[in-house]
């Protein structure tokens, strides 16, 4: 039996001490007393420079900046990720899934814990082509998500690109560096990926210029947020950029080679339910967060299990003998029909499974949306807390919303299946 760490212990302790002290003191009322009004203030100033940027309405330019945002979507990562896994690309897969998992968390905490709302519609004008971005709405503003993401996972997919080819000519940095610099600003989100010493050009730079137009101009754009939010997504965009080229590595190493993963992360997966701040108001920030925390436990548990198997640095990569188109898209023929039907079936085990062990441990819960016999239910006042709920003691719920688990194990049993289950068949078909 693998012995467990004392950086594990430790950390894990930390994270619960967290949680305790910041219920305790109340450390997200406090902040948000300090931080809302000022972001308030600042996005209501704002208003006047959305409304002369959507003076220059067009058909064109909704469908361009509309179409551009569903690129750092979630449904985009959601079918992206699996295939950038089954490319042969597993440690660039891994970690711009962490990547965006780590995101989510800081960016949701963020946005909830200062609840500060978005432009105001009317009369800011909001375009929200698909369900995703109606969706996105209902979220607080501060910071922008699609610039926060931009900003990291074009960043880090450049670093990849150039350690990958192990190109030190400056001429070929400076060319990717351009590439990504126009899909930015196509996407209308900013200067994503420059490292910092490039950021803080003095304004006479062009691109600096160049950049600063195109990211005011695009989310602000569709009025999904204002100059303060989509700044706020970039400079924390920015700082989390190089806190992970930082420690990627380390994260790496532990996840293939590590002791004690699969029951360290899985721990550590299960105190970041409760590691989230309460909203002023509820949003679907907080199922992000579950359903990204799921994915990255999945992603782990698979990859540590199987990594030797699947995912060491001398598989085949698509494009090369090994692993030719027509192979690639048999797994993609394959591989998404499966995750699909996994991620069906692991919510319905779900579904059916949670209530029973919250029953035996003498859990109350309900049900928001899964379960409609639990939806509205009311705890009984009258009964004793079971043991489990008195160990939760720093949360102050009454009942536990049981899709929280749901939406985590059925995430979780998603992400085990794109780097477990769907490699194991490809082997099995030859693919």
């Amino acid at each position: 039996m693998e012995s467990i760490a004392a950086w594990q212990v430790a950390f894990l302790c930390g994270v619960i001490t967290w949680i305790a002290a910041s219920s305790y003191f109340n450390f997200t009322q406090k902040l948000r007393s300090v931080s809302q009004p000022w972001v308030a203030h600042r996005v209501n100033s704002g208003t006047h420079l959305i409304l002369q940027i959507q003076k220059f309405q067009n058909g064109f330019l909704d469908a361009l900046f509309s179409g551009m945002s569903c690129v750092v979507s979630v449904p985009f990562y959601t079918a992206f990720l699996p295939l950038l896994f089954w490319s042969g690309h597993g440690k660039l897969a891994r970690q711009m899934t962490l990547l965006m998992v780590f995101c989510d968390y800081l960016g949701n905490c963020v946005k909830d814990v200062v609840s500060a709302s978005r432009p105001s519609c009317p009369p800011v004008r909001r375009i929200t082509a698909t369900k995703d971005e109606e969706e996105n709405t209902l979220e607080y503003g501060l910071p922008s998500s699609h610039t926060l993401n931009t900003v990291c996972l074009s960043g880090y997919l450049l670093h990849y690109v150039l350690d990958y080819t192990s190109n030190k000519d400056p001429s070929v940095a400076v060319a990717g560096i351009s590439v990504v610099c126009l899909v930015v600003v196509l996407i209308g989100l900013g200067r994503s990926h420059l490292p910092l010493q490039f950021v803080f050009l003095p304004d006479s730079c062009f691109l600096y210029n160049l950049l600063k137009f195109g990211y005011i101009i695009g989310r602000i754009y569709l009025g999904m947020h204002s100059v303060i939010d989509v700044l706020g997504g970039l400079a924390m965009g920015l700082m989390i950029l190089t806190f992970w080229l930082t420690v990627h590595t380390y994260i790496d190493d532990f996840i293939i080679s590590g002791q004690n993963v699969t029951s360290f992360w899985a721990t550590f997966s299960f105190l970041l339910l409760f590691a989230y701040p309460t909203p002023e108001f509820p949003t679907p920030s907080f199922e992000f967060h579950t359903a990204f925390n799921g994915v990255a436990l999945g992603i782990v548990t698979g990859v540590q299990q199987t990594y030797l198997q699947f995912h060491h640095e001398d598989v085949a990569r698509v494009f090369t003998p090994g692993l030719p188109i027509l192979a690639f898209l048999g797994r993609m023929l394959v591989g998404i029909p499966t995750i699909l039907i996994v991620k069906f079936c692991s919510k319905a085990l779900a579904k059916w499974f949670l209530p029973l062990v919250s029953n035996a441990l003498g859990l109350p819960i309900r049900s928001t949306n899964y379960i409609p016999a639990l939806s509205g239910k009311k705890t009984d006042e009258k009964r004793q807390p079971g043991f489990a709920q008195k160990l939760l003691f720093f949360s102050k719920q009454d009942s536990f919303d049981v899709d929280t688990g749901i939406r985590f194990l059925q995430y979780a049993g998603l992400a085990w299946s794109v780097v477990d289950l769907v490699p194991t068949l490809f082997t099995h078909l030859n693919l």
